[in-house]
């Protein structure tokens, strides 16, 4: 439910009516709404980014261009963090490899690239 109030305090949903027992009451639209919300955070979308589609879907005179052009860039984001995480787990693969499980601490190659990463900008 705190994601919910979250969302309203993003601006992402309305802030329902409340029954005369205090409860909110969610119109279908909200849950609709919703929805469309966790289905955008599925496929990767911020919560800003989200906030522009659910804009541009109820502007019913615009066309989809801007809906597919934030699609691409979301593809290309992906693909570059999918590219990062490939290099990372090289990096990860490679300093396994170099591991020698009986040796101390002080010899360990995980440790020592830890240590020469950090000075690294």
């Amino acid at each position: 439910m705190e994601t919910v109030r979250f969302y309203e305090r993003e601006g992402l949903i309305a802030e329902p009516p409340r029954r005369p027992s205090g409860y909110r009451d969610y119109p279908p639209e909200t849950v609709t709404r919703i929805l469309f919300i966790r289905r955008g955070k599925d496929l990767g979308f911020s919560l800003k980014e989200i906030g522009e589609l659910l804009e541009l879907r109820v502007r019913p005179r615009r066309n989809c261009d801007l809906v597919k052009h934030s699609a691409d860039a979301k593809i290309a984001d992906i693909d570059d963090k999918m590219a990062a995480l490939r290099k990372m787990r090289r990096a990860l693969v490679n300093l396994t490899k170099a591991c020698q499980e009986r040796a101390p601490t002080t010899e360990c190659p995980i440790l020592s690239s830890l240590d020469t990463l950090r000075d690294r900008p």
